[in-house]
């Protein structure tokens, strides 16, 4: 079945800068999570678990691993209308510039959308960490009478600066929003948003960056060439306007805007019950892959996620989670650590021919903590890496430490005996 109504639009974002060196090579939507799925399937996931199975992603940066990822993932029937394409920044007769913001980014891909017949325009962002059933906050938005309405979520002081904030009145409907204010503005913010949330100190209603748009709104709102952003210009203009709704969201939601809420939302993944709930009827789609089961000897697992196709032999693996084709050696002791896994298995015969010194993977009597190891590194034997607060953020060619995170870099090579930390 697929909701005719509704066209979604998922933002891939601008250069990811918050999130490198994650995204030196790929753009947001294509960093992996969870040890075998990227970014952009939350999004497109929710979607097509909402019956909306026509999509668009834009994106402009370092698009081409997210390019191949949804060529590779959404095939639908050739006798549907479903469809997941990609819409990279493109020079036209009309415009010769990259996207310049949100909005600019919808307003130059408007030719693709209005090919399509829709009523509503659903606009998400492509890296957040949520399940949503978008057929709920279309209902309310059709009941509300609205033409816009925007997902909010209570948040607390020490993050309600980061975000979008927003007033209502009893019916749900936004009165002033104010985009990223200051701290001492916030007094003069907080809204009432329900019992449960006010014991938990999240008196702010932030905005999710998730838009419903009436269609014909929508064509107006973007032949205006001034605004380039949703959240800093289209909605504080647009509300006092046009009718605008609140829909209130109280389930899990991360934005992964920084590599510290990247690496807490993976390792959450590894709590008994976890938030975010990987284990539901209405799962969360990625690529089909062929791969052998995980095969693991002498090792002592705990709280641990393990992906597909792996060869563990650590001595123990504790709060982690290992990507895909993971290899980890002998006596080896992984801790606090997100290792995204290879796009490829090594033979033995090509580690003797090309004489690898330093296999993929983790190589033996290795100590990992607090630690993300990015696609394809090779870390080799007796090698400690110990993240944490006490070291200082610093970067070199072939690791980046922030907010006392280490980051191994893509392909890199750490070599035997390394001391990190």
């Amino acid at each position: 079945m697929i909701n005719e109504k509704v066209l979604g639009i998922i933002l891939g974002g601008g250069q990811g800068s918050r999130l490198y060196p994650l995204t030196k090579d790929r753009s947001k939507p294509a960093v992996p999570i969870a040890g075998k799925y990227r970014l952009v399937d939350i999004p497109i996931s929710n979607c097509i678990n909402s019956d909306i199975k026509r999509m668009y992603v834009l994106t402009q940066f370092n698009s081409a691993s997210l390019n191949r990822h949804i060529k590779n993932t959404y095939h639908f029937s050739f006798f549907s209308s479903a469809f997941v394409d990609v819409l990279a920044a493109e020079q036209t007769i009309k415009s010769d510039k990259w996207f310049q913001g949100t909005a600019d980014a919808v307003r130059q891909s408007m030719q693709h959308f209005l090919a399509n017949d829709f009523e509503y325009a659903l606009i998400l962002s492509g890296d957040q960490l949520y399940q949503m059933d978008f057929n709920d906050m279309i209902k309310k938005h059709e009941d509300s009478g609205a033409e816009i309405s925007i997902a909010t979520y209570p948040v607390e002081a020490k993050d309600a600066t980061s975000f979008g904030l927003l007033k209502t009145n009893e019916e749900n409907i936004i009165t002033s929003f104010i985009e990223k204010p200051a701290a001492e503005l916030l007094p003069d913010w907080t809204s009432d948003v329900g019992d449960e949330m006010k014991a938990q100190g999240r008196d702010y209603l932030a905005s999710m960056g998730i838009y419903i748009f009436n269609r014909d709104l929508l064509i107006k709102l973007m032949s205006n060439p001034d605004t380039n952003d949703f959240g800093k210009e289209i909605i504080p203009q647009a509300i006092d306007k046009h009718k605008t709704f609140s829909y209130q969201y109280e389930g899990y939601w991360e934005d992964i805007g920084t590599i510290e809420s990247f690496f807490e939302a993976n390792l959450g993944l590894t709590d008994d019950v976890p938030q975010f709930n990987l284990y539901d009827e209405k799962g969360i789609y990625t690529r089909p892959r062929i791969l052998p089961t995980s095969k693991i000897a002498g090792s002592i697992l705990n709280k641990v996620v393990i992906g597909d196709g792996c060869l563990i032999h650590a001595e123990k693996i504790e709060r982690s989670v290992i990507g895909i084709r993971s290899r980890i050696g002998k006596n080896s002791l992984i801790s606090n650590t997100y290792m995204m896994g290879n796009d490829s298995y090594e033979t033995l015969d090509e580690v003797s021919e090309n004489n690898i010194d330093i296999m993929m993977g983790i190589g033996d009597r290795c100590y990992i903590h607090n630690c993300i190891v990015d696609k394809n590194c090779r870390i080799g034997d007796d090698v400690r890496i110990n993240g944490g607060k006490h070291i200082k953020d610093v970067e070199t060619d072939t690791y980046m430490v922030k907010d006392g995170i280490v980051v191994i870099k893509k392909d890199a090579i750490i070599p035997k005996g390394t001391n990190i930390g």
